[in-house]
């Protein structure tokens, strides 16, 4: 009996001096696995200068980043419980997830850029229209979002996408495909489309305007953002803070990014002023091009089942 009133007492003990002001009992270490792609502006920026490192550590959040070569692969680790957090995709890379049954949720949205994709010939190609190009041979990177952007461009104009002969290639390989002949068209995006535009003369046939509205899309793992909206609040302010900084700053922002990328601060700085890198929430209503990409992969066999674009989770942040 002695026994028994010592340990409720202990018990008792343990339990105010968990609740006693000042004292707080230790939290599991939490952490972020960011996956992302070299072309990644504004994660580029942030894993740069250390900030969202920093911004973090009130939460003491442990931060890793992993990159990959281009967003398919980033959505695939992103299903698989290899990371938690993907860096700006294009809009296309969420919907074949989809059909492949990842189980992911939209955290943010950059606002739409259609200009910054298009597809180009060369400099003094015969082509002048995109009624030109069939019967053509065009470069494109399956599943990207410039591969929609072929399709609606074929669609507007009449043409069946089966009139063109597609060549499925890496952007890098596009540019080379074109410059030596063995395409007669490539669909670009930037900063792609800009060093083909300032360093081979590649000229614009026609851009997405009017055609696809181009947004790029954060997303987690439905596990993560539903157990660490903390966390997400913090990325999401530091994304829409960062896309802000990049275009009051266009020159510095070209020169860090030149730099990490490698490529002439002209380049990058063409490429930045063709995208908004507006962060903002993602909104039901507003993944209704979503829908319209989807359908229109399905129509031409290139996704394997029918998806509801809509149908993802959604994230929202604590504050807009």
């Amino acid at each position: 009996m002695i026994h028994r009133r010592h340990a409720l007492r202990a018990a008792a003990a343990l339990s105010l001096l968990a609740l006693a002001p000042g004292r707080v009992l230790a939290a599991e270490p939490r952490t972020l696995r960011i996956g992302y792609q070299k072309s990644s502006t504004l994660i580029a920026l942030l894993k740069q200068d250390g900030s969202l490192e920093k911004a973090l550590e009130p939460l003491k959040v442990g931060l890793t980043w992993h990159e990959f070569t281009s967003g398919l692969p980033v959505m695939e680790a992103l299903n698989a419980g290899q990371i938690d957090l993907s860096a700006d995709v294009a809009d296309t890379v969420p919907i074949f997830a989809q059909a492949a049954n990842a189980r992911i949720t939209y955290v943010a949205q950059e606002a739409a850029s259609p200009a910054a994709q298009a597809i180009v010939v060369g400099a003094d190609s015969p082509i002048k229209t995109v009624a030109d190009l069939k019967g053509r041979k065009v470069a494109v990177t399956k599943g990207a979002g410039s591969h929609y952007l072929l399709l609606a461009a074929l669609k507007a104009e009449g043409i069946p996408f089966k009139a063109i002969t597609p060549a499925y290639l890496t952007p890098a390989d596009g540019r080379t495909a074109l410059a030596s002949g063995g395409v007669e068209a490539w669909v670009a995006w930037d900063p792609f489309l800009s060093a083909a535009e300032l360093q081979s003369g590649a000229r614009i046939l026609k851009d997405g305007t009017g055609l696809s509205l181009y947004k790029r899309y954060y997303l987690a793992s439905d596990d993560y953002a539903a157990k660490h909206g903390d966390i997400l609040d913090i990325v999401f302010a530091k994304l829409r803070d960062t896309g802000t900084w990049v275009k009051a700053n266009p020159d510095e922002a070209a020169t860090r990014l030149g730099a990490l990328w490698k490529l002439d601060p002209a380049i990058v700085a063409k490429a930045n002023a063709r995208r908004t890198y507006v962060v903002e929430p993602v909104t039901r209503e507003g993944l209704s091009e979503q829908q319209t990409i989807a359908d229109a992969f399905r129509a031409e066999g290139l996704l394997p089942r029918a998806v509801d674009a809509s149908a993802l989770g959604i994230w929202a942040p604590t504050k807009s």
